[in-house]
């Protein structure tokens, strides 16, 4: 089990959609990347939900790790 200990989840509205960035902190000895990955899919599910009726055609997509900090592998920044 890993202990969360803060989580942010921010939703913007852009252009062609809405971005979605979750923020999850540990201080155990391991990453909690899957948690935030987790985080952002509930939070697009949930907006799928709310504008399912205006547009059937809405989807999710790019759900990705942007940056990680710590655990065993270190620091990581997507290009």
């Amino acid at each position: 089990m890993i202990g969360v200990h803060g989580a942010t989840v921010e939703v913007e509205v852009v252009d062609d959609g809405v971005a979605i960035v979750a923020t999850v902190s540990t201080a155990d000895r391991t990453g909690v990347e899957m948690e935030a990955l987790t985080a952002v899919s509930i939070a697009a599910l949930n907006v799928v939900d709310m504008v399912k009726g205006l547009d059937k055609m809405t989807s999710i997509r790019d759900v990705k790790l942007i940056a990680k900090d710590g655990g065993k592998s270190g620091s990581w920044r997507r290009a």
